[in-house]
Protein backbone atom coordinates (compact mmCIF):
# COMPACT_ATOMS: atom_id res chain seq x y z
CA UNK A 1 0.00 0.00 0.00
CA UNK A 2 1.41 3.76 -0.56
CA UNK A 3 1.39 6.09 2.20
CA UNK A 4 -0.27 9.45 0.51
CA UNK A 5 0.09 13.00 1.38
CA UNK A 6 -2.77 15.08 0.44
CA UNK A 7 -2.05 18.74 0.75
CA UNK A 8 -5.76 20.36 0.79
CA UNK A 9 -9.12 19.70 2.33
CA UNK A 10 -11.59 21.25 0.32
CA UNK A 11 -13.84 18.84 -1.68
CA UNK A 12 -11.10 17.26 -3.77
CA UNK A 13 -8.67 16.60 -1.35
CA UNK A 14 -11.28 15.04 0.93
CA UNK A 15 -12.74 12.71 -1.35
CA UNK A 16 -9.52 11.50 -2.60
CA UNK A 17 -8.35 10.54 1.38
CA UNK A 18 -11.58 8.93 1.94
CA UNK A 19 -11.20 7.00 -1.52
CA UNK A 20 -7.62 6.20 -0.71
CA UNK A 21 -7.96 5.22 2.54
CA UNK A 22 -11.11 3.10 2.95
CA UNK A 23 -8.71 0.96 -0.04
CA UNK A 24 -6.26 0.67 2.80
CA UNK A 25 -3.79 3.33 1.95
CA UNK A 26 -1.98 4.99 5.37
CA UNK A 27 -3.16 8.93 4.42
CA UNK A 28 -2.20 11.73 5.88
CA UNK A 29 -4.28 14.49 5.24
CA UNK A 30 -2.80 18.37 5.34
CA UNK A 31 -5.01 21.54 5.84
CA UNK A 32 -3.94 24.97 6.62
CA UNK A 33 -7.28 26.02 8.31
CA UNK A 34 -8.20 25.34 11.90
CA UNK A 35 -11.70 25.55 11.47
CA UNK A 36 -13.78 22.83 9.55
CA UNK A 37 -17.40 22.31 8.35
CA UNK A 38 -19.01 21.55 11.06
CA UNK A 39 -23.10 21.07 12.50
CA UNK A 40 -23.94 24.35 12.54
CA UNK A 41 -24.34 24.71 8.28
CA UNK A 42 -25.86 28.10 8.43
CA UNK A 43 -23.10 29.25 10.36
CA UNK A 44 -20.53 27.98 8.53
CA UNK A 45 -21.98 28.95 5.56
CA UNK A 46 -22.63 32.66 6.32
CA UNK A 47 -19.97 33.52 8.74
CA UNK A 48 -16.81 32.01 7.92
CA UNK A 49 -14.64 34.40 6.19
CA UNK A 50 -12.79 31.80 3.32
CA UNK A 51 -10.88 34.37 1.65
CA UNK A 52 -8.74 31.21 -0.11
CA UNK A 53 -11.94 29.63 -1.32
CA UNK A 54 -13.59 32.42 -2.76
CA UNK A 55 -16.30 30.03 -4.24
CA UNK A 56 -17.22 28.60 -0.92
CA UNK A 57 -20.46 30.86 -0.57
CA UNK A 58 -21.49 31.13 -3.85
CA UNK A 59 -24.64 28.87 -5.31
CA UNK A 60 -23.34 25.17 -6.23
CA UNK A 61 -25.69 22.52 -8.24
CA UNK A 62 -23.96 19.01 -7.82
CA UNK A 63 -24.04 17.11 -11.24
CA UNK A 64 -25.22 13.49 -11.98
CA UNK A 65 -21.51 12.59 -12.87
CA UNK A 66 -20.34 13.92 -8.89
CA UNK A 67 -23.85 12.05 -7.43
CA UNK A 68 -22.81 8.89 -9.36
CA UNK A 69 -18.99 8.85 -7.98
CA UNK A 70 -20.76 9.77 -4.23
CA UNK A 71 -23.01 6.78 -4.32
CA UNK A 72 -20.38 4.49 -5.55
CA UNK A 73 -17.61 5.27 -3.70
CA UNK A 74 -19.06 7.47 -0.04
CA UNK A 75 -22.75 6.06 -0.19
CA UNK A 76 -22.78 6.59 3.35
CA UNK A 77 -21.53 10.66 2.49
CA UNK A 78 -24.38 10.69 0.06
CA UNK A 79 -26.61 9.52 2.53
CA UNK A 80 -25.43 12.01 4.84
CA UNK A 81 -26.27 14.97 2.44
CA UNK A 82 -29.73 13.95 1.87
CA UNK A 83 -30.09 14.17 5.92
CA UNK A 84 -28.47 17.33 6.14
CA UNK A 85 -31.33 18.97 3.56
CA UNK A 86 -29.52 18.17 0.18
CA UNK A 87 -32.47 17.55 -2.38
CA UNK A 88 -32.20 15.19 -5.52
CA UNK A 89 -33.93 16.77 -8.67
CA UNK A 90 -34.30 14.99 -11.71
CA UNK A 91 -33.95 16.93 -15.05
CA UNK A 92 -37.63 15.23 -16.45
CA UNK A 93 -39.10 17.07 -13.48
CA UNK A 94 -39.77 19.59 -15.61
CA UNK A 95 -42.50 17.33 -17.47
CA UNK A 96 -45.81 16.54 -15.51
CA UNK A 97 -44.60 13.15 -16.28
CA UNK A 98 -40.99 11.50 -16.94
CA UNK A 99 -40.44 9.91 -20.81
CA UNK A 100 -40.78 6.27 -20.50
CA UNK A 101 -37.24 5.13 -19.19
CA UNK A 102 -34.00 4.82 -21.26
CA UNK A 103 -30.84 3.20 -19.62
CA UNK A 104 -29.04 6.26 -17.89
CA UNK A 105 -31.86 8.22 -17.30
CA UNK A 106 -31.66 7.47 -13.26
CA UNK A 107 -27.89 9.56 -13.51
CA UNK A 108 -30.00 12.81 -14.44
CA UNK A 109 -29.85 14.33 -11.21
CA UNK A 110 -28.68 17.18 -9.44
CA UNK A 111 -27.62 17.76 -6.03
CA UNK A 112 -29.50 20.99 -5.13
CA UNK A 113 -27.13 21.96 -2.16
CA UNK A 114 -24.76 24.64 -1.12
CA UNK A 115 -21.57 23.38 -0.86
CA UNK A 116 -21.01 23.68 2.79
CA UNK A 117 -23.33 20.41 2.56
CA UNK A 118 -20.86 18.01 1.06
CA UNK A 119 -18.36 19.13 2.99
CA UNK A 120 -19.90 18.89 5.96
CA UNK A 121 -20.58 15.37 5.12
CA UNK A 122 -17.12 14.25 3.96
CA UNK A 123 -15.72 15.67 7.39
CA UNK A 124 -17.83 13.59 9.10
CA UNK A 125 -16.78 10.80 6.83
CA UNK A 126 -13.37 11.42 7.33
CA UNK A 127 -13.48 11.35 11.35
CA UNK A 128 -14.47 7.78 11.35
CA UNK A 129 -11.74 6.48 8.48
CA UNK A 130 -8.89 5.36 11.12
CA UNK A 131 -6.61 5.10 8.04
CA UNK A 132 -6.55 8.77 7.57
CA UNK A 133 -5.00 11.57 9.81
CA UNK A 134 -6.08 14.92 9.55
CA UNK A 135 -3.19 17.67 10.99
CA UNK A 136 -5.39 21.08 10.75
CA UNK A 137 -3.26 24.29 10.70
CA UNK A 138 -0.70 22.75 9.09
CA UNK A 139 0.94 24.28 6.33
CA UNK A 140 2.79 22.19 3.77
CA UNK A 141 6.11 24.58 3.07
CA UNK A 142 7.98 22.67 0.35
CA UNK A 143 8.00 19.32 -0.95
CA UNK A 144 11.17 17.34 -1.00
CA UNK A 145 12.53 16.12 -4.52
CA UNK A 146 15.18 13.07 -4.75
CA UNK A 147 17.25 14.01 -7.83
CA UNK A 148 16.89 12.51 -11.20
CA UNK A 149 15.54 12.72 -14.84
CA UNK A 150 12.77 13.21 -13.78
CA UNK A 151 13.10 13.96 -10.04
CA UNK A 152 10.79 12.38 -7.94
CA UNK A 153 8.67 13.68 -4.71
CA UNK A 154 9.67 11.65 -1.41
CA UNK A 155 7.21 13.75 0.75
CA UNK A 156 6.84 17.34 2.00
CA UNK A 157 7.67 19.78 4.19
CA UNK A 158 6.02 21.27 7.16
CA UNK A 159 7.92 23.98 8.90
CA UNK A 160 10.88 21.96 9.70
CA UNK A 161 9.53 19.04 9.71
CA UNK A 162 9.69 16.25 6.95
CA UNK A 163 6.43 13.96 5.94
CA UNK A 164 7.47 11.21 3.45
CA UNK A 165 4.89 9.40 1.40
CA UNK A 166 4.78 7.43 -1.67
CA UNK A 167 2.64 9.68 -3.29
CA UNK A 168 1.79 13.46 -2.89
CA UNK A 169 -1.17 14.66 -4.11
CA UNK A 170 -1.68 18.68 -4.91
CA UNK A 171 -5.35 19.35 -3.87
CA UNK A 172 -4.26 22.96 -2.81
CA UNK A 173 -6.96 24.42 -5.31
CA UNK A 174 -6.65 27.17 -8.18
CA UNK A 175 -3.80 29.23 -6.16
CA UNK A 176 -1.52 25.94 -5.37
CA UNK A 177 1.74 26.20 -4.91
CA UNK A 178 3.12 23.44 -6.27
CA UNK A 179 4.44 24.78 -9.65
CA UNK A 180 6.55 27.08 -8.34
CA UNK A 181 7.75 24.34 -5.88
CA UNK A 182 8.94 21.99 -8.52
CA UNK A 183 10.90 25.10 -10.85
CA UNK A 184 12.36 26.11 -7.68
CA UNK A 185 13.72 22.00 -7.15
CA UNK A 186 14.95 22.22 -11.01
CA UNK A 187 12.02 20.24 -12.16
CA UNK A 188 10.56 21.14 -15.75
CA UNK A 189 8.07 23.27 -15.53
CA UNK A 190 4.25 22.38 -15.07
CA UNK A 191 2.16 23.12 -18.50
CA UNK A 192 -0.35 25.80 -17.69
CA UNK A 193 -2.97 26.48 -20.23
CA UNK A 194 -5.13 29.70 -19.00
CA UNK A 195 -7.59 31.75 -20.18
CA UNK A 196 -9.48 34.69 -18.67
CA UNK A 197 -12.88 34.57 -19.05
CA UNK A 198 -14.25 37.93 -18.41
CA UNK A 199 -17.26 37.36 -16.72
CA UNK A 200 -18.33 38.64 -13.11
CA UNK A 201 -20.66 36.92 -10.70
CA UNK A 202 -22.78 38.02 -8.27
CA UNK A 203 -25.50 36.23 -6.27
CA UNK A 204 -27.71 36.62 -3.05
CA UNK A 205 -29.04 34.37 -0.70
CA UNK A 206 -32.54 34.23 0.40
CA UNK A 207 -34.20 31.75 2.30
CA UNK A 208 -38.09 30.54 1.36
CA UNK A 209 -41.02 31.72 4.51
CA UNK A 210 -41.80 28.44 6.36
CA UNK A 211 -46.08 29.21 5.79
CA UNK A 212 -45.33 29.85 2.35
CA UNK A 213 -44.32 27.51 -1.18
CA UNK A 214 -41.20 25.44 -1.46
CA UNK A 215 -41.04 27.18 -5.18
CA UNK A 216 -42.67 29.05 -7.64
CA UNK A 217 -44.34 26.24 -9.89
CA UNK A 218 -42.90 25.31 -13.20
CA UNK A 219 -40.40 28.59 -14.59
CA UNK A 220 -37.35 27.83 -16.11
CA UNK A 221 -33.88 28.24 -13.99
CA UNK A 222 -32.23 31.08 -16.03
CA UNK A 223 -33.54 34.19 -18.21
CA UNK A 224 -31.24 36.46 -20.35
CA UNK A 225 -30.52 40.11 -22.19
CA UNK A 226 -27.55 40.85 -24.25
CA UNK A 227 -25.46 42.18 -21.54
CA UNK A 228 -26.23 39.73 -18.47
CA UNK A 229 -27.82 36.50 -17.44
CA UNK A 230 -29.93 35.59 -14.34
CA UNK A 231 -30.50 32.27 -12.49
CA UNK A 232 -31.71 30.36 -9.57
CA UNK A 233 -30.29 27.59 -8.00
CA UNK A 234 -32.73 26.13 -5.19
CA UNK A 235 -30.65 24.48 -2.47
CA UNK A 236 -30.95 22.79 0.94
CA UNK A 237 -33.20 23.44 4.26
CA UNK A 238 -35.38 25.97 1.58
CA UNK A 239 -32.59 28.32 0.88
CA UNK A 240 -31.73 29.57 -2.99
CA UNK A 241 -29.53 32.13 -4.54
CA UNK A 242 -30.41 34.14 -7.03
CA UNK A 243 -27.22 35.14 -9.58
CA UNK A 244 -26.52 37.39 -12.02
CA UNK A 245 -23.85 37.24 -14.69
CA UNK A 246 -22.17 39.66 -16.85
CA UNK A 247 -19.33 41.12 -18.16
CA UNK A 248 -16.40 42.63 -15.83
CA UNK A 249 -16.13 45.37 -18.22
CA UNK A 250 -19.87 46.17 -17.56
CA UNK A 251 -19.51 49.83 -15.96
CA UNK A 252 -22.69 48.93 -14.18
CA UNK A 253 -21.22 46.38 -12.28
CA UNK A 254 -20.12 48.21 -8.95
CA UNK A 255 -23.46 48.93 -8.26
CA UNK A 256 -25.40 46.04 -8.38
CA UNK A 257 -23.20 45.33 -4.98
CA UNK A 258 -26.15 47.37 -3.49
CA UNK A 259 -28.44 44.39 -2.16
CA UNK A 260 -31.33 47.19 -3.10
CA UNK A 261 -29.75 47.80 -7.23
CA UNK A 262 -29.39 44.00 -7.27
CA UNK A 263 -33.06 42.71 -6.58
CA UNK A 264 -34.63 45.44 -8.91
CA UNK A 265 -32.07 44.28 -11.33
CA UNK A 266 -32.96 40.77 -10.64
CA UNK A 267 -36.82 41.53 -10.72
CA UNK A 268 -36.35 42.28 -14.87
CA UNK A 269 -35.57 38.45 -15.15
CA UNK A 270 -38.82 36.41 -15.53
CA UNK A 271 -36.42 33.33 -14.07
CA UNK A 272 -35.44 35.24 -11.24
CA UNK A 273 -38.49 37.58 -10.30
CA UNK A 274 -40.62 34.54 -9.92
CA UNK A 275 -38.75 33.31 -7.48
CA UNK A 276 -38.17 36.69 -5.62
CA UNK A 277 -41.94 37.45 -6.01
CA UNK A 278 -42.41 34.40 -2.78
CA UNK A 279 -41.00 37.85 -0.39
CA UNK A 280 -38.32 35.16 0.94
CA UNK A 281 -36.42 36.63 3.68
CA UNK A 282 -32.36 37.63 2.29
CA UNK A 283 -30.02 35.82 3.92
CA UNK A 284 -26.60 37.46 2.86
CA UNK A 285 -25.31 40.91 1.32
CA UNK A 286 -24.64 40.38 -2.26
CA UNK A 287 -21.42 38.23 -2.89
CA UNK A 288 -19.29 39.21 -5.90
CA UNK A 289 -16.82 37.10 -7.69
CA UNK A 290 -14.78 38.45 -10.57
CA UNK A 291 -10.76 37.46 -12.02
CA UNK A 292 -11.83 34.29 -13.09
CA UNK A 293 -10.15 32.20 -15.36
CA UNK A 294 -10.34 28.84 -17.05
CA UNK A 295 -6.90 27.20 -15.99
CA UNK A 296 -5.28 23.38 -17.11
CA UNK A 297 -2.47 22.78 -14.69
CA UNK A 298 -0.51 19.44 -16.34
CA UNK A 299 2.39 17.96 -14.63
CA UNK A 300 3.58 16.48 -17.57
CA UNK A 301 4.87 17.51 -21.15
CA UNK A 302 6.07 16.68 -24.40
CA UNK A 303 9.22 14.92 -22.69
CA UNK A 304 6.56 12.75 -19.94
CA UNK A 305 6.06 13.71 -16.09
CA UNK A 306 7.97 16.66 -15.36
CA UNK A 307 8.25 14.87 -11.71
CA UNK A 308 6.99 11.23 -10.49
CA UNK A 309 5.78 11.08 -6.92
CA UNK A 310 3.06 13.34 -7.31
CA UNK A 311 0.05 14.25 -8.58
CA UNK A 312 -2.65 17.11 -8.87
CA UNK A 313 -6.58 17.00 -8.90
CA UNK A 314 -9.44 19.17 -8.01
CA UNK A 315 -8.50 22.82 -8.73
CA UNK A 316 -4.95 22.34 -8.90
CA UNK A 317 -5.29 20.33 -12.18
CA UNK A 318 -8.05 21.95 -14.01
CA UNK A 319 -10.90 24.67 -12.69
CA UNK A 320 -13.20 25.93 -14.90
CA UNK A 321 -16.05 28.95 -15.43
CA UNK A 322 -18.14 28.00 -12.49
CA UNK A 323 -21.75 28.58 -14.19
CA UNK A 324 -21.75 25.01 -15.77
CA UNK A 325 -20.99 23.68 -11.93
CA UNK A 326 -17.95 21.16 -13.71
CA UNK A 327 -15.44 21.54 -10.63
CA UNK A 328 -16.74 19.18 -7.80
CA UNK A 329 -17.39 16.39 -10.85
CA UNK A 330 -13.73 16.87 -11.94
CA UNK A 331 -12.68 16.67 -8.33
CA UNK A 332 -14.49 13.29 -7.07
CA UNK A 333 -13.84 11.35 -10.55
CA UNK A 334 -10.29 12.31 -10.61
CA UNK A 335 -9.89 11.06 -7.01
CA UNK A 336 -11.49 7.47 -7.84
CA UNK A 337 -9.24 7.12 -11.03
CA UNK A 338 -6.44 8.00 -8.38
CA UNK A 339 -7.64 5.63 -5.26
CA UNK A 340 -7.94 2.74 -7.81
CA UNK A 341 -4.98 2.82 -9.50
CA UNK A 342 -2.70 4.53 -6.11
CA UNK A 343 -0.03 2.20 -6.15
CA UNK A 344 0.64 2.15 -9.80
CA UNK A 345 0.29 5.87 -9.84
CA UNK A 346 2.94 6.62 -7.21
CA UNK A 347 5.55 3.88 -9.41
CA UNK A 348 5.00 6.59 -12.32
CA UNK A 349 2.12 9.08 -12.87
CA UNK A 350 2.32 8.70 -16.78
CA UNK A 351 -1.09 7.01 -16.84
CA UNK A 352 -2.71 9.66 -14.80
CA UNK A 353 -1.88 12.10 -16.84
CA UNK A 354 -3.15 10.42 -19.91
CA UNK A 355 -5.91 10.08 -18.24
CA UNK A 356 -7.08 13.29 -17.10
CA UNK A 357 -5.73 14.57 -20.65
CA UNK A 358 -8.33 12.41 -22.55
CA UNK A 359 -11.10 12.42 -19.77
CA UNK A 360 -10.97 16.28 -18.69
CA UNK A 361 -9.54 17.88 -20.75
CA UNK A 362 -12.01 17.85 -23.52
CA UNK A 363 -14.79 19.54 -20.91
CA UNK A 364 -11.62 22.00 -20.27
CA UNK A 365 -11.72 23.18 -23.76
CA UNK A 366 -14.91 23.15 -24.95
CA UNK A 367 -15.76 25.70 -21.85
CA UNK A 368 -12.96 28.11 -22.82
CA UNK A 369 -14.91 27.87 -26.39
CA UNK A 370 -18.14 28.42 -24.60
CA UNK A 371 -16.95 31.54 -22.68
CA UNK A 372 -15.12 32.94 -25.35
CA UNK A 373 -18.96 32.84 -26.96
CA UNK A 374 -20.45 34.53 -23.91
CA UNK A 375 -17.89 37.50 -23.29
CA UNK A 376 -18.57 38.52 -27.38
CA UNK A 377 -22.29 38.00 -26.74
CA UNK A 378 -22.62 39.68 -23.35
CA UNK A 379 -19.85 42.61 -24.79
CA UNK A 380 -21.08 46.32 -26.73
CA UNK A 381 -20.86 43.92 -30.43
CA UNK A 382 -22.31 41.14 -29.65
CA UNK A 383 -22.38 38.39 -32.83
CA UNK A 384 -25.72 37.61 -34.58
CA UNK A 385 -27.75 35.45 -32.00
CA UNK A 386 -27.19 31.27 -33.30
CA UNK A 387 -30.89 30.46 -34.15
CA UNK A 388 -30.25 26.40 -33.94
CA UNK A 389 -28.65 26.99 -30.14
CA UNK A 390 -31.28 28.77 -29.35
CA UNK A 391 -33.83 26.53 -30.45
CA UNK A 392 -32.39 23.54 -29.34
CA UNK A 393 -32.17 25.65 -25.99
CA UNK A 394 -35.90 26.16 -26.05
CA UNK A 395 -36.92 23.03 -27.34
CA UNK A 396 -35.63 21.18 -24.67
CA UNK A 397 -38.55 22.72 -22.40
CA UNK A 398 -41.19 21.06 -24.77
CA UNK A 399 -39.59 18.00 -25.96
CA UNK A 400 -38.42 15.15 -23.48
CA UNK A 401 -36.07 13.74 -26.26
CA UNK A 402 -34.49 16.78 -26.74
CA UNK A 403 -34.05 17.66 -22.55
CA UNK A 404 -32.56 14.25 -22.14
CA UNK A 405 -29.71 15.40 -24.96
CA UNK A 406 -29.73 18.66 -22.59
CA UNK A 407 -29.21 16.85 -19.85
CA UNK A 408 -26.77 14.35 -20.94
CA UNK A 409 -24.12 17.27 -21.66
CA UNK A 410 -25.15 19.17 -18.62
CA UNK A 411 -24.52 16.32 -16.32
CA UNK A 412 -21.32 15.31 -18.09
CA UNK A 413 -22.45 12.65 -19.50
CA UNK A 414 -21.62 13.24 -23.22
CA UNK A 415 -20.33 15.59 -25.06
CA UNK A 416 -22.70 18.61 -26.99
CA UNK A 417 -21.26 17.11 -30.34
CA UNK A 418 -22.39 13.19 -29.40
CA UNK A 419 -25.98 13.79 -27.08
CA UNK A 420 -27.28 16.53 -29.97
CA UNK A 421 -25.62 15.16 -32.86
CA UNK A 422 -28.10 12.13 -33.21
CA UNK A 423 -30.54 11.71 -35.63
CA UNK A 424 -33.12 11.65 -33.38
CA UNK A 425 -32.49 14.95 -31.73
CA UNK A 426 -32.44 16.41 -35.26
CA UNK A 427 -36.05 14.68 -36.52
CA UNK A 428 -37.34 16.22 -33.17
CA UNK A 429 -35.62 19.49 -33.36
CA UNK A 430 -37.33 19.92 -36.94
CA UNK A 431 -40.59 19.37 -35.95
CA UNK A 432 -40.61 22.04 -33.25
CA UNK A 433 -39.48 24.43 -35.65
CA UNK A 434 -41.64 23.29 -38.04
CA UNK A 435 -44.51 24.25 -35.90
CA UNK A 436 -43.13 27.47 -35.06
CA UNK A 437 -42.09 28.42 -38.31
CA UNK A 438 -41.63 32.53 -36.95
CA UNK A 439 -39.10 31.10 -33.90
CA UNK A 440 -36.20 33.75 -33.77
CA UNK A 441 -33.87 33.95 -31.20
CA UNK A 442 -35.17 36.89 -28.18
CA UNK A 443 -34.39 37.59 -24.86
CA UNK A 444 -36.36 37.85 -21.72
CA UNK A 445 -34.91 40.24 -19.92
CA UNK A 446 -34.60 43.80 -19.88
CA UNK A 447 -32.91 45.79 -22.38
CA UNK A 448 -29.93 48.17 -21.59
CA UNK A 449 -32.31 51.52 -21.34
CA UNK A 450 -34.42 49.51 -18.67
CA UNK A 451 -31.50 48.39 -17.51
CA UNK A 452 -29.98 51.66 -17.06
CA UNK A 453 -32.69 53.16 -15.21
CA UNK A 454 -31.94 50.80 -12.43
CA UNK A 455 -28.56 51.63 -11.41
CA UNK A 456 -27.93 55.33 -9.69
CA UNK A 457 -26.14 57.43 -11.77
CA UNK A 458 -22.67 57.26 -10.27
CA UNK A 459 -22.57 53.40 -11.36
CA UNK A 460 -24.22 53.62 -15.09
CA UNK A 461 -22.79 53.41 -18.17
CA UNK A 462 -20.13 56.04 -19.14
Amino acid sequence: MARVAVMGAGIGGLGAALMLGRRGHPVTLFDQDIREAGEDLHRDFFHWDRPRVPQAVQPHSFLGLSRIVLRAELPDVHADMLARGAREHHDFDWFDEHPPHRAGDEDLVTLRTRRIVLEAALVAAVRREPAIEVRRGCRVSGLTVAPGRPGRVTGVRVGTATHRADLVVDAAGRRSPVPAWLVAAGCRPPVVDSHRTGLAYLCRWYRLRPDGPRGPGRVKPGSSSPFALAGVFPSDNDTFAVNLMLSTGDPTRGALTDPAVFEAAARRFPATAAWLDLAPEPRSPVLAMAGLDNRWTSLADGDGPVVTGLVNLGDSLVHTNPTSGHGVSFGLVAARHLATRADRIAADPTPYHAWAAGTLRPWFDAQVAADRANEQRLGDNPPPPDRRAAALAACAFDDPVVMRARARVRHLFSTPDVAYGTDEVDRHLTAWLASRPDFTPHHDGPTRAQWDTLIPAQGGRA
